[in-house]
């Protein structure tokens, strides 16, 4: 006799739909409130978004978070699966050694991480602002960038590189044309984590940061302190962006399957 599915599984994961989601479209539907109350929706109005779009501080923390996070995640994937494609013909101990030091940046607490790149950035007297938010959130992009390619090239044949080079090409003809391509998987993955991971951080960059440079967490956190309904037309903007991100990347493979079938 087949066991009858359980409706309480069903149940649990739709609250836990509801609990992750819920708040984000109370804050969607608020962002479109005619009031600054944020619990008494009184009409249909996008004043918060043409308010937010003239806010010249607001609209700058916006353009230095999509900036940043961009450097960052390019620079990051470029470096880290460099990094990783170079461990993976390093010898074990070394290999292992760099593994685990690549591991502490993502063990350690935000803060001591922080306070680690701001006494870093003093004691070597780099002014602080765009360029030091940069750097930090580089340095804390890497780690995750190796750990999600260094899976793919564990399932690669190791001598693929050199059957590559046996057949005529150049060693970086073999990097960029054979290994890059199969390793994509990882490498997207990883640079979508340090675009994630660069976007939305506050604790490094609200240390490391300074001559009045902010990202959208930190304009955040500085709006917070009064009631403000723009931060709910900021953040529904950026759930809008990263929606379109996510949506694009995950029709890309459909739309470029179907054109490899019409072939």
């Amino acid at each position: 006799m087949k066991k009858q599915k359980r409706p309480i599984g069903k149940f649990l994961m739709g609250l836990t739909l509801l609990f992750f989601y819920l708040p984000i479209v109370f804050m969607i539907v608020f962002s479109f409130n005619d009031s600054k109350s944020l619990t008494h929706f009184s009409g249909f109005s996008t004043m918060w978004y043409t308010k937010m779009f003239q806010s010249r501080d607001m609209m700058e923390s916006l353009y230095t978070t999509i900036i940043i996070a961009v450097l960052a995640t390019a620079i990051s994937t470029f470096v880290g699966t460099i990094t990783a494609i170079g461990l993976s013909k390093s010898r074990r101990l070394v290999r292992r050694l760099v593994l685990q030091l690549n591991d502490f940046p993502i063990m350690n607490p935000e803060i001591v991480t922080a306070i680690g790149l701001m006494l870093l950035f003093i004691t070597l007297r780099i002014e602080r602002g765009f360029v030091t938010m940069l750097l930090a959130h580089i340095a804390f992009c890497i780690p995750y960038v190796i750990l999600s390619v260094m899976p793919r090239l564990r399932a690669l044949d190791p001598n693929l590189a050199d059957a590559a080079m046996d057949l005529g090409a150049t060693p970086w003809q073999s990097l960029f044309m054979v290994l890059v391509p199969q390793l994509m998987p990882g490498i997207v993955s990883g640079a979508l984590i340090a675009f994630t991971m660069s976007f939305d951080d506050f604790i490094i960059s609200y240390f490391v940061t300074g001559g009045g440079v902010k990202n959208l967490s930190i304009m955040v956190y500085t709006m917070s302190k009064r009631v403000n309904p723009s931060i709910n037309a900021m953040s529904t903007l950026v759930v809008v962006l990263i929606t379109l991100v996510l949506v694009a990347i995950n029709l890309e493979p459909l739309l470029r399957a179907r054109r490899e079938k019409k072939k």
